[in-house]
């Protein structure tokens, strides 16, 4: 009976602990390119705002069972991030040390929101032109880090940017107010002056 229940934890404590290591997996979006499954997502999930992430990719072969990794492709495969609409930025792709097929491309997130990697280059004869973008079912947007910061909640880089435009904007308007009231002083001072002259 204690033998039997000793094999039933064991069973229960080995598909708990592949629960949570699936976690990062699922956090990722898995596409077929041709013979090639790519896996792509952010290398540290959640993704948060102001801290250093890498995209990370990982690419098998499957006309090989199993499915072998394919190595070499930072000399083959270019990769972007974009935020939106904004500006693409180029990620420097790496082998990642250690682990077959597997590539990083480090970047640090300033805003919030979806988040689009996009890799071109070719796999031996296969041309790669793929976009894989952030979202509920893919891999996770940028999260502020708000929400897990403590004992005090500081600014991150998207929100200061916000404050200084705020501040910038506001000794714009101050200097633009200050140089029509000189211009109305220079007036005025030139308008009394052209008065008294008449009068002499």
């Amino acid at each position: 009976m204690f033998r039997a229940l000793k094999v039933v934890m064991t069973a229960l404590i080995v598909l708990a602990s592949l629960g949570i290591y699936s976690g990062r997996a699922y956090a990722h979006e898995r596409r077929m390119v041709g013979a090639y499954q790519f896996v792509v997502g952010w290398l540290t999930e959640p993704a948060y705002l102001g801290q250093l992430n890498s995209l990370d990719l990982r690419i098998t072969d499957t006309r090989q069972n199993p499915a072998a990794p394919v190595s070499g492709l930072e000399k083959t495969l270019t990769a972007d991030v974009a935020a939106g609409g904004l500006t693409p930025f180029p990620l420097a792709v790496t082998a990642r040390f250690g682990t077959a097929g597997a590539y990083n491309g480090v970047v640090m997130p300033t805003v919030k929101g979806t988040y689009t990697f996009h890799i071109t280059g070719k796999i031996d004869t296969t041309n790669i032109d793929e976009k894989f973008t952030s979202g509920p079912n893919t891999f996770g947007d940028i999260e502020d880090t708000a929400a897990v910061q403590y004992p005090q909640k500081v600014p991150v880089a998207d929100e200061l940017g916000k404050r200084l435009d705020a501040i910038q904007s506001g000794v714009d308007q101050t200097r633009i107010l200050a140089i029509v009231a000189v211009a109305l002083a220079v007036v005025g001072l030139g308008g009394a002056a052209l008065a008294r002259r008449r009068t002499r």
